[in-house]
Parts: C-alpha cells; sequence; structure tokens
C-alpha cells in the first residue's frame, strides 16, 4: 500500500536537496532544516574558518563549509548534473569551462532548489540539536531545534515519522599523528580552513595528503610560496621535485617532527618548513542525533548500515544520503534519494533486518580480506560502478548511460595521477565524442 508520510531532512545541501525533490514526488510532507541562511552546503563559499585553523579544539567556534576560493569542480559538467536535470553547458555570464568553478555549482543548486519548489519547504537558520526516537517507536522522532534568525534564539520541538540524515561530512576534521607535533614552533592547519594562498607567502610548507584537496591546495599555494612538499603514505613514493614545477617536491609520509622547525620524512629526508597544511580529510559527525547506540562511529566507520543508508534495526525511518565516498556524486545522491523516497512510500521493498544486517556483516568481512581500513569503509571501492547500476534497478529506473562512468573513470585517472592542468586539457566538444560515442550502449 502506498503511504505519504511526514518526512525531517536534515541539512540543505546537495544530498537534501535531492532528499527533498524525490520525496515530494513520491508525495510524502517534507521539512528541510538548515543551519546557515542559504542552500548549498559545502558548495557555499565563506571566507570565515574556524577559531582553531587545525580544527581540534572541541571549543572552538566552528564555520561549516571548506571551500578555497580558487576550488574548481573534479569532475566535467556533465556529471555534476541529475539524470534528469543536466547542468547546463552554457549559460550567459556563467563559467564557460568544463571544469566549472563552485560559483556555477552553487547558481546550479539554487536553480534546481526554485525549479522544484524545494526553497519554500526549508527552515534556513535552523540548528538541529536532537534527533530521537519517541518512546522506542521507530516510525516517531522528535527534533528539537534551535532558531538563529537575528530576532534571538528559539526553541522548537517537531516530530516526524522517519528522519533523512543528509548534514555532509566536510566539517570535521582528521589529524594525522606526527612524532613531536605537540612541540613543533610553526604553523598548522588543515584543508577545511584553507581560503586562499596569500598567508603563505615566501614560506617552505609541508602539505599531507594525496586526495584532490591536496592536489589543489598544494598547486594553490605554490603561486606564492616558496616551496612546497608533499607527504603521502602512498606506497613507493620517492623524494623528488615534481615535472613542471620548480618549486614542488613529494616526499613519502612524514616520520616525525622537531621543535626548531624540522621535518623528517621517513625515507630519512628532512627539510625545514614553516607551516603544515593538513589534507588528511575529515571525520563524519552527527552529535544531534541519538539512537542508543543502535548507530556508531567507530574509526569513521558509520554503522551498521545497510548499503550506506539505511540502519537495519531502524530502517526504514532514519536514512543517511551522501555518507559514501568517491563515485559520480550527484547521481549516487540523486538514486539513493529515489530509493530511499520510494522504500518510504511502499513502492519499494527492503530486506528484513536479519537480511540487512547479514549483508553489512558480510560486507566489512570483504573489505577486511581486502586489506581495506575500517576508515574506508564508506569508500565505494569494487562497487564504484555496480553501487549504481543497484540503485537504480532498486528505483526502478533504467541503469545510466555507460558514457557516464566513462566519463569518471577517464578523469579519476587524471586525478589520482595527480595530473597537472587535466581540467582544461579536454573542452566540452571533446567530453561530446565521448558522449555520442557511447549513447547507444547501456551498462
Amino acid at each position: 500500500m502506498v503511504q505519504s508520510l511526514t518526512v525531517a531532512v536534515i541539512g540543505a545541501g546537495v544530498a537534501g536537496l535531492c532528499a527533498a525533490r524525490e520525496l515530494l514526488r513520491e508525495g510524502h510532507t517534507v521539512v528541510v532544516f538548515e543551519k546557515s541562511d542559504q542552500i548549498g552546503g559545502t558548495w557555499r563559499y565563506d571566507p570565515r574558518t574556524d577559531s582553531d585553523p587545525i580544527g581540534i579544539d572541541p571549543t572552538r567556534e566552528v564555520v561549516h563549509g571548506s571551500l578555497y576560493l580558487s576550488l574548481r569542480t573534479n569532475l566535467p559538467r556533465q556529471l555534476m548534473g541529475f539524470l534528469d536535470y543536466p547542468f547546463p553547458e552554457n549559460r550567459e555570464n556563467g563559467d564557460p569551462r568544463a571544469f566549472p568553478g563552485h560559483e556555477e555549482v552553487l547558481w546550479f543548486l539554487n536553480k534546481f532548489a526554485d525549479d522544484f519548489g524545494i526553497r519554500e519547504l526549508i527552515r534556513f537558520n535552523r540548528e538541529v540539536l536532537r534527533i530521537e526516537r519517541v518512546d522506542g517507536r521507530n516510525d516517531k522522532w522528535i527534533i528539537e531545534s534551535k532558531s538563529h534568525d537575528g530576532g534571538g534564539d528559539s526553541l522548537f520541538q517537531e516530530f516526524f515519522q522517519a528522519v533523512v540524515v543528509c548534514s555532509g561530512h566536510f566539517t570535521e576534521p582528521r589529524i594525522a599523528q606526527i612524532p613531536g607535533i605537540e612541540k613543533w614552533s610553526g604553523y598548522q592547519i588543515h584543508s577545511h580552513n584553507y581560503r586562499v594562498p596569500e598567508p603563505f607567502r615566501n614560506q617552505s610548507v609541508v602539505v599531507i595528503g594525496f586526495g584532490p584537496s591536496a592536489f589543489d591546495i598544494s598547486r594553490d599555494i605554490a603561486t606564492v610560496a616558496k616551496e612546497i612538499h608533499i607527504s603521502t603514505r602512498t606506497p613507493n613514493v620517492k623524494t623528488m621535485k615534481l615535472a613542471n614545477h620548480d618549486s614542488i617536491w613529494q616526499h613519502p609520509m612524514v616520520k616525525c617532527v622537531s621543535e626548531d622547525g624540522l621535518i623528517v620524512f621517513e625515507d630519512g629526508s628532512s627539510v625545514s618548513a614553516d607551516a603544515i597544511c593538513f589534507c588528511t580529510g575529515y571525520k563524519y559527525n552527527y552529535p544531534f542525533l541519538n539512537t542508543n547506540g543502535i548507530v556508531t562511529i567507530d574509526d569513521n566507520r558509520v554503522g551498521p548500515l545497510y548499503k550506506h543508508v539505511f540502519p537495519p534495526a531502524l530502517a526504514p525511518w532514519l536514512s543517511f544520503i551522501g555518507i559514501f565516498e568517491k563515485g559520480i556524486i550527484f547521481q549516487i545522491l540523486e538514486l539513493q534519494s529515489k530509493w530511499v523516497a520510494r522504500v518510504l512510500s511502499g513502492k519499494v521493498v527492503i530486506p528484513t533486518e536479519k537480511e540487512m544486517t547479514k549483508y553489512v556483516e558480510e560486507y566489512y568481512q570483504k573489505l577486511e580480506k581486502l586489506g581495506i581500513p575500517k576508515h574506508f569503509t564508506h569508500y565505494l571501492h569494487f562497487e564504484e560502478v555496480g553501487y549504481s547500476q543497484w540503485l537504480a534497478e532498486e528505483s526502478g529506473l533504467p541503469p545510466a548511460d555507460e558514457w557516464r562512468e566513462r566519463m569518471y573513470a577517464e578523469t579519476i585517472k587524471k586525478v589520482r595521477n595527480m595530473e597537472d592542468g587535466y581540467r582544461d586539457q579536454w573542452d566540452n566538444a571533446y567530453w561530446e565524442t565521448i558522449i555520442k560515442s557511447e549513447s547507444s550502449h547501456k551498462i
């Protein structure tokens, strides 16, 4: 039997907007809680930073956003839209590049919200303080929130039948543990608080990390710094200067640091540095969610979660959208949202709690067998393509066109190899060639 529920969506970033649209399409009554005064989540640039630049002081003033001013998408615009609502190729006075800047993405999200009537569902400046079941019932949740609308803080209590958590995971920094760092005299910052390169002018900077943020930030800082040293845990890395860069060096992981500013790498090489920038990722953190231990976070594994979405013991009344890492982000967020919305309406049936729990346990065992650390649980790894296929099938949709996966694979190869200038090597005409050549095939 098809049912209509009252559903709370936490966050008005990409995941929250997707969830709200799909829930509306399924006839649910939707309320979106957004802490800030705008939509966009991580795609909204905020020049402010945390009061603690490294992000470890629990009493620090926290800024939600992590965007740096120069950020451009890692994926081409053809993969930054939704399956039925593509990212525009060109617009008047817009960013025409194949890999646009964050301003263009935020414009797109605002247009998406307006075109589908999502904005009027959002309660802006509303911070969620507590989410908890009422009387142990899975289908009744209380949400306590606080309004920051300029007229003084007001507290609210509201009840919903289901909750979809879309609050993101790019706010709570993860920091590498380095011997001697507590006595190191230099400046430390996490990429969450990096905005512009100017503070590092004429400095020697060590960037720790090997992901897209390390790639971008090291090149950004290099425009003003004396030298950049990228340190990574990637196996078999040798100390060497990067091609086409006179001031950027790569190194293995930092072994230790000393009070006088010296940084020693695992191969025995060393440099004197003024600053360390940690591009070491983020922690999942849901301080507002109380499930009495049913959902926990252990070494950055949120679980147990069936298919990265449903806690078996609380499904389908509690779900998470956007926990996964890697993949075609907008496409997967859309498919996860469609799945959750149709499960809540009763059109799609999920397995029993016992069956979902068994799946999760087997998934964890598979990760362990493959040697994948617990904190990489939500990286899609071996199921990058299969996960999208599965979500589409569960939602009653045809599989996405093959060119989308081919385009993703082509791009991510450049990202992983840290190839300079890849965003400007291919124009939209190049991508159109890929699309047209594969348009008649499916995954």
